[in-house]
């Protein structure tokens, strides 16, 4: 199912300055401020400095609070000179555009190296119907459904059965809700449309949530920590994912084999899709033991209590010589050489 991926050469020189960018103009700029805040600390602690950019709602970009420009088109002009001066660019919005790839082709364009994956991958990881195309082309199992797109939507569509209703390409659950009546269908579809046109209807998966971490290091080496286990009732949506009530359980409390297909599955999408430094792939666990795909995230959530420090954690390694390995920056402890590769 993969395609060989030989590992790529670190940066030449040390790394020093890290330009971490967030924010932006979709529903996750919260949360994409708490995750560069949480990657400039540790880059502070490994003795890289972090240079702060952020795309603020409107579009327009700052330094540190301060305004680059009165516009997005002039603020990008001043952030290009600020990136031209460091070593690398470390996306950290989630969502469009920026998870998108927009930020990774920005920055390929500008000759500066970039933390994370490139375009393509992003691009269609971004996208859940692309996502589950890949996914199924390769021998991995996805829920049923269909994506539709404007004009069916505003044509109407029939309510048949139960169904969980997502937008094409938003993250961190928005716009995600299950709906069982006709009513809460054509309110789950008018939900979905604030953050995409496009909305994926798909029949509703029974299993367990599973999480898992793919992260290739700066040398090349691939790290995957033991999964995660998502505990809820109902969809984990983006109200369960914030407002504190989640409860995770890790390393998952999951048979050996079943990790080991786990971790396989996300090792291989992610050579698969050309994916870089870190991804987050999430699964559901079937009763009968399918591993179906639910999505793939390249810029996953990194406050120290999301999903994947968490992983890494429970393999013994800390926020810091996970940063440290993703940048290729030393860091005055052990390496994360232990996880399962």
């Amino acid at each position: 199912m993969s395609r060989p991926h030989p590992p790529r050469e670190p940066a030449a020189g040390a790394v020093r300055r890290i330009a971490v960018v967030s924010g932006g103009t979709s529903a996750e700029h919260d949360v994409s401020v708490a995750s560069a805040a949480a990657v400039e600390a540790a880059l502070a602690r490994i003795g890289v400095e972090a240079v702060r950019l952020r795309i603020e709602r409107d579009g327009c970009w700052s330094s540190r609070g301060r305004p680059l420009g009165p516009s997005p088109a002039t603020g990008l002009a001043a952030a290009l000179e600020l990136l031209a001066d460091c070593d690398a660019v470390y996306p950290m919005i989630h969502g469009a555009p920026g998870e998108d790839g927009a930020l990774a082709a920005l920055a390929t364009l500008a000759g500066i190296r970039v933390i994370g994956s490139p375009l393509t991958a992003s691009a269609v990881t971004m996208d859940k119907e692309l996502t589950k195309l890949v996914a199924a082309a390769n021998g991995v199992d996805v829920a049923p459904g269909r994506c539709h797109g404007a004009a069916e939507l505003d044509a109407g569509i029939p309510f048949v059965r139960p169904v969980i209703v997502k937008p094409a390409t938003a993250g961190s659950s928005h716009g995600v809700r299950l709906a069982r009546t006709a009513a809460e269908f054509a309110a789950a579809i008018s939900e979905a449309r604030l953050f995409d046109e496009r909305v994926l209807v798909e029949q509703p998966v029974v299993g367990r949530e599973i999480d898992v971490a793919v992260v290739r290091t700066a040398a090349g080496e691939l790290l995957v920590p033991p999964p995660l286990e998502i505990h809820g009732e109902g969809v984990f949506d983006s109200a369960t994912k914030y407002d504190g009530t989640a409860r995770f359980t890790v390393p998952a409390a999951i048979d050996d084999a079943t990790a080991r297909r786990l971790q396989d599955t996300a090792r291989a999408l992610f050579e698969t899709l050309g994916c870089d430094a870190i991804a987050r792939l999430d699964f559901f666990v079937t009763p009968d033991g399918r591993l179906v795909l639910n999505e793939i995230n390249t810029i996953p959530g990194m406050t120290a209590h999301s999903q994947v420090p968490r992983m890494f954690a429970a393999a013994g390694v800390s926020y810091e010589e996970l940063i440290a390995a993703v940048v290729g920056a030393p860091v005055p402890t052990r390496a994360p050489a232990t996880v399962g590769a």
